[in-house]
């Protein structure tokens, strides 16, 4: 994205991408991975959250597996459910160090953390997965995977027509609240949050003046509102690294409520542009550098 002629932002691409269809109704986010597989699943992790099933005929553990699919598919996405198969697959146990079965693990940003061995009933699942989310976010690790398969008889879902609506009408602070309305009866919706952060972007950005903006930046470099209102508008021309490098300069010179300000700004703005871009990838190595 660029400036246009008369100065101001080219904001189409945000706009598609806060524009873009919720998840198709009937979506299974649950695979099935053998030992070839396993690698590019891990990769997967980088994007989002992946859980891990190992599980065996043997164990009869099947209440768990039909509850972690429910749980995985009512996420839309959050995360991605990878069940594997101990009997047919034996390295993958053998790689993963798993001794026994049933047994369920994370993995966040191509990191392996156990979550339970044994059986857990669907509610105590959820909380495992709902603490590995806000883990998952914590670490700037929030986009959506992708649908395993869908059925397509599915009806429309249609807890997201009041924020679709108010996107297609382009009022950006109507979408916020239709957003946070559906954040507050399930704030781990990674499909709510990023449409969330989107229509925030657009809301701020649309109301502002590019030049004036970046000209109130460079003369007040420790301004926390006139930096974060110039990373909005270089992330909105196509500059993420920028965006990205100010911010994290500022956080390595503010403190206490500006530097957690700065710094959950920066997350938004790393989920907008999608955990998987080589400029977020150095931006995070980057934000652990300043935090630590």
């Amino acid at each position: 994205m660029s400036f246009n002629p008369a100065g101001a932002m080219d904001l189409s691409g945000i706009v598609a991408a806060a524009k873009a269809p919720p998840p198709p109704p009937g979506a299974s986010y649950v695979i099935e991975v053998d030992a070839k597989g396993l690698e590019a699943v891990v990769a997967l992790s980088m994007k989002h959250p992946v859980v891990l099933e190992l599980n065996s005929p043997r164990a009869e553990a099947t209440e768990m597996s039909v509850a972690l699919t429910e749980l995985a598919n009512e996420a839309q996405g959050a995360y991605l459910l990878a069940r594997v198969d101990v009997d047919a697959e034996p390295q993958v146990a053998a790689a993963l160090g798993i001794q026994a079965v049933p047994a369920v693990i994370a993995v966040v940003a191509g990191q392996l953390a156990p979550l339970w061995q044994g059986t857990r009933n669907k509610a105590d699942a959820k909380e495992y997965l709902d603490q590995l989310l806000q883990v998952a976010a914590a670490n700037g690790v929030v986009g959506r995977a992708e649908p395993a398969s869908i059925d397509a008889e599915a009806a429309p879902d249609p807890r997201f027509a009041a924020a679709d609506a108010a996107l297609a009408a382009g009022d950006f602070d109507a979408a916020v609240v239709e957003f946070d309305k559906l954040l507050n009866n399930a704030p781990n919706d990674a499909e709510a949050k990023a449409g969330r952060v989107q229509a925030a972007l657009l809301a701020r950005v649309t109301k502002l003046d590019p030049a004036q903006v970046l000209a109130a930046a460079l003369a007040s470099e420790q301004d926390v509102a006139a930096q974060l209102a110039a990373a909005d508008v270089e992330l909105s021309t196509g500059a993420a690294e920028l965006a990205f490098a100010r911010l994290i300069q500022l956080i390595r010179v503010s403190a206490g409520e500006d530097r957690e300000r700065t710094r959950l700004r920066l997350l938004e703005l790393f989920e907008i542009v999608g955990g998987a871009d080589p400029a977020v990838l150095k931006a995070r190595r980057d934000l652990t550098s300043a935090l630590f």
